[in-house]
């Protein structure tokens, strides 16, 4: 996989290459998600509202939030409700409280029952409104209590004094006594409204008359999360882990893809690239044991980044590839003779090519004619884990096809190491890659026609081991 940004195509071939596994883990996360629903019990949550009248400030309401969910009213609450077993600190983490439009505080608690948690809400709700209306009476200072009262009694004075100065003053007979009656009559008037406004912005009177506003409602339904809520959770989390395990597999494969790189890992030349039409994704051959059905069931023996196909010519265009790799593998031989193609165990498409080039080398001269022809080939399998390449006394030499993007440096090297363990030579280095095929027109020999039967049984088990 290359350093370019990871794209939403680069997701969906993950799903479709991994569908069977992502599958799997989602299932695992959701009974995953189905456990942690049974270690925490249902619960329910109830609110009730309560209006604070007047003018209030916001630092003001949130002092009233602290004080409704503070030690002081929910250990009164939990004293109230007396349940078995519950005392004010397991309450705390219970009950919440918020400010909300309209200068109305929402107090809510949640409990494991939809009964209990409508009374813990109305109780939290009436242990806060009467702690409120203590704090407002406690903290009231007598004196200051006092002063509008003293302040009242000094108006309704002045206002007396007023009426005897403007009854005094010669009734309507003059100018200045008709002016000076209607100036004390405004200035009463006024007093009368300074006691009024004092009278309404008097705190205690009215913020201490807190209003509830009605029962707490009976939940319908359970707080969130909710078992079903934590079973899409953890289908979603195991989902999502498993998309990005993919994605950084990819990012730190060591799978060589470059030409050059594939060739000095094997230590030889690469002589050509070849092409086979695309099939069904390529799997692994089935193997034996728990872990091999395993790796079947789950699609991981199917490369899900194997690189895209490229749209490829004719038939005609892919035999000449294979045409020209035959000709350069006569060139680097000195004489014909009987050459190994070796295959690693997996990699269908390179298995293909090389029946393809066993077949175009078959159709060239044979190597007891005059002409000097294609060596004959003869294709083996062998392990990349156990690399084992089999001794012939009659073929000396190997010529290894594989793909681009399916090996590690390591896995080749150590295919190179079997073969000159098995006394043979690695000649030549072929690539092979899926191409999508179009339609074929008649030209050359028919394709049926070409495909040679690969040999099996001893001859092609080598790297079995």
């Amino acid at each position: 996989m290359s350093d370019d940004s990871i794209r939403l195509v680069t997701i969906g071939r993950i799903i479709r290459g991994r569908r069977r596994l992502l599958t799997v883990l989602a299932v695992v996360g959701a009974l995953v998600g189905f456990g942690a629903s049974l270690l925490f019990p249902p619960s329910y949550t109830a609110s009730a509202s309560v209006l604070l009248p007047g003018q209030w400030e916001e630092r003001e309401l949130l002092t009233q939030v602290d004080i409704a969910t503070s030690s002081a009213v929910v250990d009164r609450t939990a004293a109230a409700l007396g349940w078995t077993g519950v005392t004010g600190s397991e309450l705390r983490d219970r009950v919440g409280a918020k400010a909300a439009d309209g200068n109305i505080i929402m107090v809510s608690g949640t409990a494991d029952t939809p009964e209990r948690a409508q009374q813990l809400s109305d109780q939290m709700v009436h242990q806060f409104v009467a702690f409120a209306a203590r704090i407002a009476g406690d903290s009231a200072d007598p004196e200051a209590a006092a002063r509008p009262e003293a302040l009242r009694q000094t108006v309704v004075q002045t206002g007396r004094r007023i009426t005897e100065l403007a009854d005094a003053a010669d009734p309507g007979r003059t100018v200045e006594s008709v002016q000076t009656r209607t100036e004390l009559a405004q200035l009463r008037t006024a007093l009368q409204e300074a006691v009024n406004k004092l009278d309404q912005a008097a705190p205690t009177a009215t913020k201490a008359n807190m209003v509830v506003m009605g029962p707490a409602a009976r939940p319908a339904g359970e707080a969130p999360p909710t078992r079903l809520q934590l079973i899409a959770a953890g289908a979603l989390l195991f989902f999502l882990l498993a998309v990005v395990g993919q994605l950084t597999a990819a990012r730190m494969s060591r799978r060589l893809r470059a030409a050059p790189e594939i060739a000095a890992a094997l230590g030889s030349a690469l002589l050509g690239t070849v092409e086979v039409p695309e099939e069904r994704p390529a799997r692994r051959p089935a193997g034996r044991g728990p872990r091999a059905r395993i790796r079947g069931l789950l699609d991981l023996d199917i490369r899900w980044d194997a690189p895209t196909p490229q749209t490829s010519g004719d038939e005609a265009g892919r035999q000449l590839r294979y045409r020209r790799v035959c000709a350069r593998l006569r060139d680097e031989l000195p004489a014909p003779r009987r050459l190994l193609v070796v295959v690693p165990d997996g990699d269908e498409i390179a298995r293909r090519a090389a029946g393809q080039l066993v077949a175009e080398a078959g159709a060239g001269p044979s190597p007891g004619s005059s002409r000097t022809g294609c060596p004959v080939l003869h294709v083996v399998g062998v392990s990349v884990d156990r690399p084992l390449v089999p001794d012939r006394d009659g073929e000396s030499g190997a010529l290894v096809v594989l793909s681009a993007g399916s090996w590690t440096a390591e896995e080749l090297a150590g295919v190179a190491e079997a073969c000159a363990d098995a006394r043979h030579e690695v000649v030549g280095v072929v690539l092979a890659g899926a191409v999508r095929a179009r339609p074929t027109r008649s030209a050359g020999r028919p394709r049926d026609a070409a495909t040679p039967a690969l040999a099996v049984g001893d001859d092609a088990a080598g790297g079995a081991g």
